[in-house]
């Protein structure tokens, strides 16, 4: 029997702009992440150092695979991460995904991984905070003017649509006036406005959702108001913190997955400070969908959500994306 042979495509990043919107992977994720979690393996991801006399450009390497019929692909996303790249107005990290059948090995598709990876946090963050935010939400605070804020405030109205107003904070207060302004062009049914002084406008936040680069924390828990969720994305080591222990003490705190907890300099750090245990974090994204675990219990309880990425959701961003392309190419 003669044997098919798979031409591999690529698909760009208008292509993948087209083909998600932050609603439709929110949803692909709270259907699918349960059924294919528990089939999928994705290794500790690998950094190299590209120079032998300097640690500051690496190359990451972060494979995922399937073994569930209904997911059959092997992924990996290629990082490169060269913080010099400021000075050249050009931006740190570069990504790269490719997408493999699982079947037979044969390559599939190429995509933008650092688009894909901008939707499917942003995504991860949305579906949380429709689990976990109170419904009667009508405040964001977005803490942070980066490449992710639009998409995380995408990702904040589309699991809550009653957000009525969206106040944007940035160290550099032209990021956040600009990004503002793209987005009332954007959005006409959202108030966006800028914030000079952070602790001034936290305790106005029924979501505050964060994604920076701080190692000191920006967000105090004691400004936080009754009933605040608050979303953390940016750490992703030890020496980083989006938020001080005190946010971490009045908060029930759920992860994204088990990685948050060795990873997230907010959650070692409160562990190794004595502030919460291990044992007090209340339960991962998986365990939320599946009514494993209780979400929010009451409108005065504050959740804090930390999420720090994995393989699963990239291979699932990138499958959805591939069979999207796929169908209408047909």
């Amino acid at each position: 029997m003669a044997s098919i042979t798979t031409s591999p495509i690529f698909i760009s990043t208008d292509q993948i702009h087209s083909t998600l919107t932050h609603k439709t992977l929110i949803q692909h994720f709270s259907t699918s992440l349960p059924s294919v979690s528990p089939t999928i393996t994705s290794p500790i991801r690998q950094s190299h150092p590209l120079s032998p006399s300097s640690s500051s450009s690496s190359l990451l390497l972060m494979p995922c695979w399937s073994s569930s019929p209904s997911l059959p692909y092997v992924g990996v996303k290629l990082v490169t991460h060269f913080p010099q790249n400021s000075a050249l107005n050009l931006p740190g990290i570069h990504a790269s995904y490719v997408l493999f059948s699982s079947t037979n090995g044969q390559t599939l598709a190429s995509m933008d991984g650092t688009v894909l990876t901008l939707y499917r946090t942003a995504c991860v963050s949305g579906l949380a905070s429709q689990i976990l935010a109170r419904e009667d939400c009508k405040v964001l605070v977005m803490v942070g003017a980066g490449g992710l804020a639009p998409h995380l405030i995408k990702a904040h109205l589309a699991a809550r649509p009653g957000l009525e107003k969206v106040v944007i904070w940035n160290r550099t207060m032209k990021k956040a006036v600009d990004l503002a302004e793209i987005l009332r062009l954007e959005i006409d049914h959202v108030r966006f406005e800028c914030a000079h002084d952070l602790e001034e406008v936290i305790g106005l936040g029924d979501i505050v959702s964060c994604a920076t680069n701080a190692e000191m924390p920006l967000v105090k828990g004691k400004k936080l108001k009754v009933g605040a969720h608050l979303d953390l994305v940016g750490s992703f080591k030890h020496t980083m913190r989006e938020c001080d222990d005190e946010a971490i003490r009045r908060g029930r705190v759920f992860v994204d997955n088990e990685a948050a907890l060795e990873e997230a300099g907010e959650l070692v750090g409160a562990f190794e400070r004595g502030v919460i245990g291990r044992g007090d974090v209340a339960g991962k994204l998986v365990e939320l969908i599946n009514g494993e675990k209780i979400g929010r219990k009451n409108n005065e309880e504050i959740t804090v959500f930390k999420s720090v990425g994995s393989g699963v959701v990239d291979l699932l961003t990138a499958k959805l994306v591939y069979e999207t392309c796929i169908n209408h190419k047909d």
